[in-house]
């Protein structure tokens, strides 16, 4: 099974990029998904966390993820030992932030990826929504969802006047880290 946390701010789409993976995953490449988030105070700018499970068998774990493979910041203000515990040996750490993957120390044997998410958003949305892109950032790290598996998602869940540009969105973010890989 594969385990990922989504960490970002109320109002950023952790949760909807969690269930845009799952879409993806799930109508498209044909294995089990869940995707939930788990909310706090439920308010604009407070942390909130999302998580997706991939299997290929049905899963019956309904609890938050604790150990995982991936975790996917959304926000660099949030990273910190939440952020990183649980992370499995192995596992990939992504960062939307203007930082290098350096500057966030390390307690694991893990892989940071950083992408500035907000950077491309802002370009191609013209709104610092980071969701789709870091979406696209896990995708490229990972490899285990394909690129015309996500698009179609995109084009199953949002509204047809955002789709197009999300969809460019997801893709300069994919070859952006994919080319630093």
């Amino acid at each position: 099974m594969i385990e990922v946390r989504w960490h970002g701010r109320g109002g950023q789409g952790a949760f909807t990029a969690a269930r845009l993976l799952g879409q993806a995953v799930a109508i498209h490449e044909h294995k089990y998904v869940q995707a939930f988030p788990s909310f706090g105070p439920e308010r604009r700018g407070a942390p909130v966390l999302a998580f997706t499970r991939i299997d290929d068998k049905k899963i019956t774990d309904r609890s938050e993820v604790e150990t995982c493979d991936y975790v996917v910041v959304l926000d660099d203000t949030l990273y910190g030992e939440n952020v990183t515990k649980g992370l499995k040996d192995g596992g990939v750490l992504v960062i939307n932030t203007t930082k290098e993957a350096s500057a966030f120390p390390k307690v694991g044997d893990y892989q940071v990826i950083t992408i500035d998410a907000t950077a491309l958003a802002l370009d191609i949305l013209g709104r610092p929504i980071t969701n789709v892109p870091m979406l696209a950032a896990l995708a490229a790290a990972s490899d285990n969802v394909s690129v015309d598996s996500v698009l179609a998602a995109i084009d199953d869940q949002l509204a047809p006047r955002i789709c197009e540009k999300n969809k460019k969105l997801f893709v300069a973010a994919y070859n952006a880290v994919k080319g630093d890989k």
